[in-house]
């Protein structure tokens, strides 16, 4: 599994080391860290009223500096948290799909997939396009998955980011809303005076925080351009 900055991921506390908590990122054979200032925000008591060894978390991914990745717990909403845990407990009962329909075969396929992603995104793209998996399993066996997964039900992921812009031109109202229309792939709501939310909605959690992102982006770039004030709300 590839792990990009920004990322949120499953993790499972493995020491805890002076000010540092050392993290094995689940579905890899990755170690990552947490400062304890990255815990929790304000002064912690006690670090195992937050982490202790095996238990599970999630966190962000910070920075990437050759084998060190560095993680943060308190930038994670809970929101995300239920969001990862939910996928998780999705891609076992993919996992469990594949063994149910491939039976002795499941093994050596399931090392295939994962060598290169996780099975949920590997069958999230065979929904729309098979061909993948039909070279894997067979077109017979690969109907049989695909026809399993469409009577599943499956939340949708949501993420939302507030964001503030703002401007001094005369027109500035009618420049403003000029600019949220070219957004793609999120809804825009009116807050009050200034504020507004994008909202991105997708099966699969990691594509709607990478629409979210790229809308930030290119709307920052844009906004600077036309000489708006823009900042996104941390919450």
């Amino acid at each position: 599994m590839e792990i990009e900055e920004g990322d949120i991921i499953l993790c499972t506390v493995d020491r805890i080391i002076g000010t540092n908590v050392f993290v094995k990122i689940d579905d890899t054979d990755k170690e990552g860290c947490i400062v304890f200032s990255e815990i929790a925000p304000g002064r912690i008591r006690n670090i195992r009223d937050y982490v202790v060894p095996k238990k599970k978390i999630v966190c962000k991914v910070l920075r990437m500096s050759g084998d060190r990745i560095d993680l943060s717990l308190r930038r994670v909403t809970l929101k995300e948290q239920k969001e990862v845990k939910e996928r998780s407990k999705l891609e076992k009962s993919y996992e469990s799909i594949l063994k149910g329909v491939l039976n002795n075969k499941a093994p050596k396929i399931i090392e295939e997939i994962t060598k290169k992603e996780k099975i949920y995104d590997f069958l999230q793209k065979a929904k729309n396009n098979p061909d993948a998996l039909e070279k894997l399993v067979g077109k017979e066996d690969s109907k049989r998955v695909l026809e399993i997964l469409k009577t599943q039900k499956q939340k949708k992921s949501v993420l939302k980011k507030e964001i503030t812009l703002t401007t001094s031109e005369s027109n500035g109202l009618e420049s403003i809303k000029n600019l949220l229309s070219k957004i793609k792939g999120a809804e825009v709501k009116y807050i009050s005076a200034g504020r507004y939310s994008l909202k991105a909605e997708s099966d699969d959690i990691k594509k709607a925080d990478q629409e979210l992102r790229n809308n930030l982006e290119n709307l920052e770039k844009e906004a600077k351009k036309m000489k708006m004030e823009f900042s996104i709300v941390k919450k």
